[in-house]
């Protein structure tokens, strides 16, 4: 199969979008040996949202796990929980001097409404630029396209809009792809992306792209008329 090529709308040095998994359970093991990898040598600290979630409990576990795979890591929980959240300094701060940072799963509109064209926003994209990276799971990761899928029922939110002309859905099932059709059905979207649990897709500078994990990321561009 042809790698996927991305428009990326933002500049970043590495993006991966993790479907989904239990990493307590070793399900995403091999993601995150590739996420530690590929995180700056002079730079071991991971840098936390729990924006999606609103627990800061994750990170506590989340470090922990790290720390089996690469003993001097650090995992920093940033505390992002509302809109003003993201303009304290001192969270901003913790966001630019990561080597990753990590956006935990949870539920897309508290993600988008607290992040979206924020200075948290504006601070991780330069991280990315910079060289740091950029980590999301499950409903985080969904929201890296131009729309993401309203957990709450309500219609389509816009996304951060990383990757243009995209809508992403993860925990993907191929058998249940009807949330993900109607993403495509929304203006200005061309391509619609898959992301089962237990897989990652690592989007590289450039917008080339790489699969990790267990499954198939599923790829589905629109008809032109």
């Amino acid at each position: 199969m042809t790698p996927l090529e991305l428009d990326l709308a933002v500049p970043s040095h590495l993006l991966v979008l993790i479907g989904g998994g239990e990493f307590s359970f070793g399900q995403t093991r091999e993601i995150d040996e590739f996420l530690v990898r590929s995180m700056p040598a002079e730079r071991r600290t991971i840098a936390f949202l729990p924006t999606a979630s609103g627990s800061a409990d994750y990170a506590v576990h989340l470090g922990a796990y790290f720390r089996q795979i690469d003993a001097r890591l650090q995992t920093v929980n940033v505390p992002i929980y509302r809109r003003r959240d993201s303009r304290r300094q001192k969270n901003l701060n913790l966001l630019l001097d990561a080597g990753m940072i990590y956006l935990g799963g949870g539920v897309t509109n508290a993600l988008v409404s607290t992040l979206r064209e924020s200075p948290a926003d504006i601070a991780i994209r330069y991280a990315a630029e910079q060289g740091t990276v950029i980590a999301a799971i499950g409903a985080a990761a969904a929201c890296f396209g131009t729309f993401a899928r309203d957990m709450r029922g309500g219609p389509a939110l816009p996304g951060l809009g990383w990757i243009a002309g995209t809508v992403i859905d993860t925990g993907f099932d191929p058998a249940e792809d009807v949330a993900l059709r109607r993403l495509m059905s929304l203006p200005d979207v061309t391509l619609g992306i898959g992301i089962p649990a237990r897989t990652a897709l690592a989007v590289h500078a450039g917008g080339s792209t790489t699969l990790i994990g267990d499954g198939t990321v599923a790829a589905f561009r629109k008809s032109q008329a």
